[in-house]
């Protein structure tokens, strides 16, 4: 897997706001997400999840699997 962190183009929701503590995402070729923290910006760690997990993980963001209600 290609890891040059320079290439990557990151954003976030646009329900975040002006603020800094959120998520970052950067979509690779051959379809891999990476995830960091924009409080961390570049020393941040990465997350990379293979197409089918980020589909997964997002089916289950929308599905309301992780509310702590």
């Amino acid at each position: 897997m290609n890891s040059d962190l320079s290439a990557a183009k990151w954003f976030k929701s646009t329900r975040s706001g002006s603020g800094k503590d959120c998520v970052e995402a950067a979509h690779l070729s051959g379809g891999s997400v990476w995830v960091r923290d924009s409080k961390l910006g570049e020393s941040s760690p990465v997350l990379t999840f293979r197409p089918a997990e980020w589909d997964a993980f997002t089916a289950a963001l929308q599905a309301g699997k992780f509310d702590q209600s």
